[in-house]
């Protein structure tokens, strides 16, 4: 009798055994905090990129200067809305640029020489073509298993030689095109450029998507460990397409408005430009490796990338540091990304076998 009252007042005294429950939504907080983080040291380098460059160039700091900035960052914003929640499902879309492209081609060849009626017409092709090109990268991802990086990359290929045979080598010029097209850009409600407006409003609500709805948890869900997220219930494949076909459609609009704002479009609009949208993800703090990350934090990188290249601009500096800047923030940030994810890993396990 004594020995097994002792045994149980020693069952009693001994601590409980670890909650998985508990011992997960620690991680998701710490997840959190190293986000917040990285994104408080964007604003920290944003904040001495301004004054060091303001000290030598006042000009840098007019405001006129700062609404240039958003302007030039406001394409740039928005596909990397679209890369972010196919970046957090741990694929990447490396097509997006050459989307971007056929897109701005397709809606000023057909608005060329037309009446200004058709401008609504051409911005919902442009969606349309945006979103059936991204839904075919979704499909070759889930249904045919090719992995994103692969599939996007031949893509990527496929959708630029397919607007350089829509183009036939030739381009569609701001004359070409009615005056109220060119207005999508141009106007400014309340001094406000309009593109700014469009990503403002789309960054926005996808932050919000992300952080407050059903669907936004699952995308988390996916990227941090896709097969619990399966055997959890999850439909992984149709949230995965669906990442991929709102990125194209994002890029369809984001066609639009390079088309609006630049006016001259030809086969090479936008080439390269997927090396940008994949900077400002990655230096936004979302993690290359799926799971963590925000909207705003794309957002913020977009603009810490388009001030840099302001700046380079201002101070007569080659543009091409820009090339070289952004592939060394790319390499930084997914070395900083690794080094958290394995740290992360090795906390939680060490938690488990407590």
């Amino acid at each position: 009798m004594a020995r097994r009252g002792g045994r149980r007042l020693m069952s009693s005294l001994s601590p409980p055994p670890p909650d998985p429950t508990w011992a997960r939504l620690r991680t998701d907080r710490l997840v959190a905090l190293v986000g917040r983080v990285r994104e408080l040291g964007l604003l920290v380098a944003l904040a001495a990129i301004v004054l060091a460059v303001g000290v030598q160039e006042p000009r840098f700091l007019r405001p006129a200067n700062g609404r240039q900035i958003l302007l030039a960052v406001s394409i740039l914003a928005i596909v990397a809305a679209g890369q972010t929640i196919v970046v957090l499902t741990r694929n990447v879309d490396l097509s997006v640029a050459s989307i971007v492209g056929l897109s701005a081609y397709v809606t000023a060849d057909f608005l060329k020489d037309a009446p200004a009626s058709r401008v609504p017409a051409a911005v919902l092709l442009a969606c349309v073509v945006g979103l059936g090109l991204g839904a075919v990268n979704g499909l070759l991802v889930t249904v045919g298993r090719v992995p994103a990086i692969v599939a996007t990359l031949g893509t990527l290929y496929v959708y630029r030689g397919a607007d350089f045979s829509i183009a036939g080598g030739q381009q569609v010029t701001a004359a070409d095109v009615p005056d109220v097209f060119r207005e999508i850009a141009m106007s400014r409600p309340a001094g406000v450029p309009t593109p700014i407006l469009i990503a403002a409003a789309i960054v926005l609500l996808f932050a919000y998507l992300l952080r407050y709805s059903r669907t936004g948890r699952q995308l988390y869900a996916i990227g941090s460990n896709p097969e619990a997220a399966r055997l959890a219930g999850i439909p992984t494949d149709r949230l995965v397409f669906g990442a991929f076909a709102v990125s194209g459609l994002l890029a369809g609009l984001a066609g639009v408005l390079w088309g609006s704002r630049f006016g001259t479009v030809n086969a090479r609009a936008a080439t390269g430009f997927e090396l940008q949208v994949v900077a400002a993800v990655v230096v936004g703090g979302v993690n290359i490796f799926g799971g963590s990350g925000t909207v705003l934090g794309a957002a913020l990188g977009a603009i810490v990338l388009g001030t840099i290249a302001n700046a380079l601009t201002m101070l007569r500096l080659s543009p091409f540091w820009l090339q070289a800047i952004s592939g060394g923030a790319i390499l930084v940030a997914v070395t900083i990304d690794a080094l958290i994810t394995r740290r992360l890993q090795r906390a939680l396990l060490t938690r488990r076998n407590r």
